[in-house]
């Protein structure tokens, strides 16, 4: 039996750090997400603060769905690559 894929996350508390995150590599690569709400607010709130949008971007298409699958997995996989780095140098800076 395969096992079922799921998005439950093993510590819930790390859902805004991960959100956040989110929002910066977006921004870094140049991709305009953050038009409209979310249901942690964070698509108006930290677009802005990053520069990503204006008060008057209205030509902007709202949240992730705009995006290709391609500019989506290339956020996804540089989180994957610093939650790596990260864990990496918790591991072997203990050493």
């Amino acid at each position: 039996m395969a096992n079922k894929r799921s998005n439950r996350q093993v510590v819930p508390e790390s859902r805004h750090m991960l959100n956040q995150m989110k929002y910066e590599i977006a921004a870094e690569f140049g991709l305009n997400v953050g038009h409209g709400s979310s249901s942690y607010g964070a698509d108006t709130e930290f677009g802005s603060e990053l520069g990503v949008m204006s008060a008057n971007s209205s030509s902007r298409r709202p949240g992730w769905g705009h995006l290709t699958s391609r500019e989506n997995g290339s956020v996804g996989g540089e989180i994957t690559k610093r939650l790596v780095r990260q864990a990496e140098q918790g591991m072997f800076g203990q050493l």
